[in-house]
């Protein structure tokens, strides 16, 4: 039998787990070579007492099976193969999928530097090409993309808001999550909207008994709980609460100083916190719920929901002349949305899955000016809601073609409100698109080699307008050892981020959505190309990854200019390609990596001059890399990131005379920034408690040796000096956090 494993293994590029005494004495006819690989286990299953269970797709466990011998199924059982290319990718719980995909599995998810808990969107951070320029949730760069391009889809809801802390926290309970795949590239034509990377996060999937898992951390806590109400349904709930309006931890303080600096709610002069008298509030929440029930033997029901808001609310006093005066400030985020899901299983060939989701996102500020009677208030709403269905139609075992149609609509608001002078603006826009997908998957019947093409037809009835967007995904493994991938999309979206004023919304979220309406704004469209390559064996690791990307539509107040071209109205592109280079090895109990990724990411827009300059997202280098120890129930990681600073625009002169009350400055993006580096650290442990219970105490350290890194740097004059003077925004310091996680 062993040698029967060993001729599979070298076919197909797998790896079978066995006990030696199950299967020393087991003789078997080996099965056909020409057979595929899931027929061969089949087979094997079929005509011996041996149990054969595929695990992400290159691992095959085999055990003895039950005593109590199950009657044979009436028809042959087919053995699905999730086409993963690396298993333990950084990390245990992330898998690097065949087509280039990437699979996190936050339950399984292993330690990482400066993390205490599995935030998805700080753990996607630590993937070579995805990046945060300013270090938040909400400013995620996937390849040089900004955050807006990216499509952020919970249980098939579109996600407007994604951070709490106004972004140094992800707003997804990180207990909660069962799946998250994202693409940087070769995206499936069932995703549209986001011209850059996909992060699709699914929650509740797993038929697990019942559940609950308790934690904290110093800044929130939280549950979440999984109920089997029967057999066929069960119901999963969760809440999550910040402490911040009662509890001022070590690292709320980090996290207060660093997220307010430079706004409203700080003093511009000195950065110091402005006398709130202990009226100061903050907090955030998010909440969510899903129930899933088998309807008979061939349909499945599922309903998700999920709420999040931010709240600030600003006290500011002062003594004047007229005596003490009081203004308060207030600011709310937040997005709700809900899911219905159904699944139908005709046959063992044909599916049909059905969806309608409503997505409803909000950001209100109301800024009261202590220096004047001044009450601005700001509002940016987006109402998204759609239909999806799509049919799968198996034509072979290893071929399959899916069809489906989505409906959207997206309607986006804002409205500005001053009351001295009395100022007014309200506009309403909306946009309604249809798409028409066809997608065919195709693998080689010995598994080394998937083809899957796509082709998306989008119709937006506004502006009477077709866009065609082609996709490819394709891989072929030489000798299980070396891989190679090549993938390619094009894509759209209709609705975009863009900043009016740098202090809008008191300066925290300031950017705001907008829809396009084909002419001042444009419909943003992407094209990229990948070519990859994968080596491995058990101890090394090396991925390889090359890539181009263009994007057309872009505003240069959809970029965050705080430069000349922050009041300028301009439509352009960017151009960015680069290489991202992984090198992973396994010493057992210790396994280190280290990632180096290079981009060129240039702007051209045609109405200025010059109409090339380099990104506000570029960073040119970056490496980081980590040394891990997991053995049993202890684990640490240490790892460290240094990367080339962004692009700043210098003044000419910081002396300004009558002739120049404002700055003149040189060409945008003329200078960068100093050098990025911070050390990570991250330490926890696990208890066994009660029958089936865990607890498990974590403790990190962002940012270890206190390293001042300068992340955004702009100009400003100074009316008392005549001068222009520089405003530096820092990174997080020194940022200790301690987790404490108990599941039953």
């Amino acid at each position: 039998m062993k040698t029967i494993f060993g001729d599979i293994e070298k076919a197909y590029g797998v790896h079978f787990n066995f006990i030696e005494e199950e299967v020393a004495n087991v003789s078997i006819f080996p099965p056909n070579p020409a057979l595929p690989l899931a027929k061969k286990i089949f087979y094997l299953e079929n005509r011996t007492d041996l149990h054969f269970e595929v695990v992400a797709g290159v691992y095959i466990t085999v055990s003895k099976k039950p005593v109590v011998e199950v009657p044979p199924p009436e028809k042959e059982v087919r053995v699905s193969l999730d086409e993963v290319a690396v298993e333990k990718y950084l990390t245990t719980g992330i898998s690097k999928k065949a087509d280039g995909a990437y699979l996190i599995k936050p339950k399984k998810l292993g330690i990482l530097p400066g993390l205490t808990d599995t935030d998805v969107l700080q753990t996607m951070q630590q993937i070579p090409g995805i990046y945060s320029a300013d270090e938040t949730v909400t400013n995620i760069n996937i390849r040089g993309g900004t955050h807006d391009q990216n499509l952020f889809l919970w249980n098939g809801i579109r996600m407007f808001q994604t951070g709490h802390f106004f972004g140094l926290i992800s707003a997804f309970n990180p207990n909660l999550n069962d799946k998250i795949e994202i693409f940087k590239n070769g995206t499936s034509a069932f995703y549209g909207e986001g011209v850059s990377g996909v992060v699709a996060i699914t929650s509740g999937a797993a038929k697990t008994d019942s559940t609950t898992c308790i934690s904290s951390n110093l800044i929130w806590a939280g549950f979440n709980t999984k109920l089997r109400m029967s057999d066929k349904a069960f119901f999963t709930v969760s809440a999550r609460r910040s402490m911040t309006d009662f509890f001022r931890s070590p690292t709320y303080k980090k996290y207060y100083n660093r997220i307010f600096q430079n706004t409203v709610v700080t003093d511009l002069n000195n950065n110091q916190a402005v006398d709130y008298q202990n009226n100061e509030d903050f907090y955030f929440y998010d909440l969510t719920a899903q129930y899933h029930h088998q309807v008979g033997a061939k349909n499945e029901l599922d309903i998700a929901t999920i709420a999040i808001r931010n709240l600030l609310d600003l006290n500011e006093s002062t003594t004047t002349e007229n005596g003490f005066v009081s203004k308060n400030s207030t600011l709310g985020q937040q997005n709700f949305g809900i899911n219905l899901y159904w699944k139908t299983n005709w046959d063992d060939r044909n599916t049909t899955i059905a969806s309608f989701y409503a997505s409803h996102y909000n950001l209100d500020s109301q800024y009261e000016n202590i220096n004047n009677s001044q009450i601005q208030k700001q509002k940016n709403s987006v109402s998204d809601n759609g239909l999806r269905v799509e049919h799968r139609h198996r034509l072979q075992d290893l071929w399959s073609l899916n069809a489906g149609y989505q409906y959207i609509e997206t309607g986006v608001r804002n409205d500005e409100e001053i009351n001295n002078p009395a100022f007014l603006r309200f506009n309403k826009k909306v946009v309604r698109t249809h798409a028409l997908i066809l997608e065919s998957d195709w693998k080689a019947p010995n598994n080394l080699t998937g083809l899957k093409t796509g082709l998306r037809s989008n119709y937006i009835k506004e502006f009477d307008k077709f866009i065609l967007e082609p996709r490819l995904q394709f891989y072929h493994s030489f000798d299980g050892h070396f891989r190679m991938t090549i993938s390619a999309e094009q894509k759209s979206q209709t609705v975009s981020q863009a900043v009016d004023l740098q202090q809008d919304f008191l300066g925290v979220e300031k950017r705001r959505w907008v829809i396009a309406d084909n002419s001042q704004i444009p419909i943003q469209r992407s094209r990229q190309a990948e070519i990859g390559f994968t080596w491995k064996n058990k101890k090394w690791l090396v991925t390889f990854d090359n890539f181009i990307k263009k994007v057309d539509g872009i505003s240069t107040s959809g970029q965050s200019f705080q430069n000349q071209l922050e009041f300028v109205k301009l439509n352009g592109s960017y151009r960015v390609y680069g290489t991202e280079l992984l090198v992973q090895r396994n010493f057992g109990k210790v396994y280190s990596w280290m990632s180096y990724s290079i981009n060129n990411n240039k702007y051209n827009f045609p109405e200025y001059i010059p109409p090339k300059f380099p990104s506000n997202y570029e960073i040119a280098h970056m490496v980081s890399g980590a040394v891990i120890y997991d053995w049993r129930q202890f684990k640490t990681a240490l790892g460290a990131k240094w990367y080339t600073g962004r692009a700043e625009t210098t003044p000419i002169s910081t002396t300004l005379t009558p002739n120049q009350p404002g700055i003149i400055y040189n060409n945008p993006n003329n200078e960068r920034l100093g050098n990025f580096f911070q050390v990570n650290l991250s330490v926890s442990y696990q208890w066994k408690v009660f029958k089936k219970g865990n607890f498990e105490a974590s403790f990190a350290v962002l940012n270890l040796l206190n390293k001042h890194n300068i992340i955004n740097r702009y100009y400003r004059v100074n009316t008392e000096t005549n001068s222009a003077e520089s405003v530096n925004t820092y990174a997080l310091g020194r940022t200790p956090n301690l987790s404490l996680k108990l599941q039953i």
